[in-house]
């Protein structure tokens, strides 16, 4: 796939991080040779040019010899590979590694086209660093973890090579690649910008939707389970609200149960006027949470094909312009928006899982044992499933509320949108595991009944059936757990034609 640096689109992005091999769109290549070209014409002028040939942060005022140029950006990039804690994920690492070079190859960094060149051929071949995923505060950039990477390019640190880690030097002369003597700009141009939380943030969000499509279809199931009505998903009810979320949804829901004997076997004669809210607001909720995706979508969508170092380098007439790019309070946004999403998506859940083993709410046997007493059933997963509940709702507060000042007070207000960016897998894998618990309750729900779902629903029961039999008694419980998660994480499900984001 070929990468066209600031008109990627997050189909792409998304590929990226499903692990698609990238190459750079060569018509960049003169674009970037300008913006190298104007750094040497300012250099030429001998005038003080931050980044350029100062110091860096609250040490902008040192003036830098240009012998010692060369060192100043190494030991820019030594210095500032300070991260701590464990390993990036490959998949984040190499989308971080994409944004990067698509940031770097609009000209507007002062780079040369051998140093983008080289960060697309380890891409290519395979040659991913070994990033520490703590010590960015989101502003002045990621720093830290980008400076991991710049590190690895210039033959220092760590990286993971054909599945082994090993030292750089060895991962680069493995692959047959050269380390890169930095030049003027490069080290600064390389460490700065918010592509470690941009890409965090996407795989946040391309977890969230995909889990967000599985919620619709569990959603619904559990709905059938208890032979809920499907009158509250009709469609004069969300046009008369207008959210274009709410309406998506509440088409989706309906499309998923048409057809359903279970349901059409209830339409007369229940004696529940009103279903909870739980199943009868879903197309509120859910299509809220669409709509707060789409939202951070396009924040996102925006922010990976900008450009966000400083100084940013213009060639007509050569110029170094200094600004705040590398802020990343639009990530953090849109970082805590996904955060909320994703916790309301497992709070609905977990509610219809609640719902579903209460005797008096569903009508059917109490936590869904054929012999309650003698047996538990679903007493306990529904406790697990409460307890990610918890701790998603304590991991969605709000990151970018939460400033700390750093460089002695130069950088005196930060985005936090590496932490919250972060978080955000976390709070992925724990919705994964509610989702996957209300599954195997639907399912159970539904086998109470003499008549079937409709066929969309069957097929998602028949492959929990596969891996997860009907609960006749008791039994160890957690690998029908794990076998659900499995299901999810291997997107086991056909999501393709429901509403989402990408």
């Amino acid at each position: 796939m070929i990468l066209h640096p600031g008109r990627v689109c997050l189909a792409e992005w998304h590929a990226v991080y499903r692990g698609a091999a990238v190459a750079l769109d060569e018509a960049a290549l003169p674009v970037i040779a300008r913006g190298a070209a104007a750094v040497e014409k300012i250099l030429a002028r001998g005038e003080p040019v931050y980044g350029i040939n100062t110091g860096f942060g609250k040490l902008a005022t040192v003036r830098i010899a240009p012998e010692d140029l060369e060192t100043l950006q190494r030991n820019l990039v030594l210095s500032h590979a300070a991260g701590v804690g464990e390993a990036m994920p490959v998949a984040i690492a190499r989308l971080m590694m994409a944004l990067k070079m698509c940031s770097l190859a609009q000209g507007a960094s002062g780079v040369r086209a051998a140093t983008v060149q080289l960060l697309a051929a380890m891409l290519a071949k395979d040659v991913i660093p070994v990033i520490p995923a703590q010590g960015s505060v989101g502003a002045s950039g990621d720093l830290a973890p980008l400076a991991h990477l710049a590190a690895v390019m210039i033959g220092t640190g760590e990286v993971f090579c054909g599945g082994a880690r090993m030292p750089a030097a060895e991962g680069l002369e493995r692959a047959g690649l050269a380390p890169v003597v930095l030049g003027p700009k490069e080290g600064l141009a390389l460490l700065n910008g918010t592509q470690f939380s941009t890409a965090y943030a996407l795989a946040g969000l391309f977890e969230a939707e995909l889990l967000f499509r599985t919620a619709l279809l569990s959603g619904a199931l559990a709905t059938d389970a208890a032979r809920g009505s499907d009158a509250p998903f009709d469609p004069r009810i969300h046009g008369l609200r207008g959210h274009k979320g709410q309406v998506e949804v509440a088409a989706a829901l309906r499309d998923l149960m048409a057809g359903s004997e279970i349901r059409a076997s209830h339409i007369t004669g229940d004696e529940r006027v009103q279903d909870p809210y739980c199943l009868r607001c879903q197309p509120q909720v859910m299509g809220a949470v669409l709509d707060v995706l789409r939202q951070a979508a396009a924040t996102l969508g925006t922010e990976a094909n900008g450009v966000t170092d400083n100084p940013l380098i213009f060639d007509d007439p050569a110029e170094a312009l200094s600004g705040g790019n590398f802020h990343a309070e639009p990530v953090a946004f849109a970082a805590d928006m996904i955060a909320m999403a994703v916790c309301e998506i497992g709070s609905i859940s977990e509610r219809r899982l609640a719902m579903l083993v209460d005797p008096v709410l569903s009508g059917l046997p109490a936590f869904l044992a054929p012999k309650p007493g003698l047996n538990s059933g679903f007493m306990i997963p529904q406790v697990t499933a409460a307890a990610l509940v918890s701790e998603n709702k304590g991991r969605a507060f709000p990151a970018v509320v939460d400033s700390i000042p750093t460089s002695a007070n130069q950088e005196d207000h930060v985005s936090m949108a590496a932490h919250g960016a972060r978080r955000l897998m976390a709070m992925t894998d724990n919705l994964r595991g509610i989702i996957a618990i209300e599954l195997l309750a639907a399912a159970q729900g539904c086998d109470f009944h003499p008549m079937k779902s409709s066929a969309r629903l069957e097929a998602v029961r028949a492959k929990i059936r596969a891996v997860a039999p009907h609960l006749d008694e008791d039994r160890y419980f957690a690998p029908d757990i794990e076998s659900a998660i499995s299901l999810l994480r291997d997107a086991a499900f056909e999501t393709a034609n429901l509403p989402g984001v990408t």
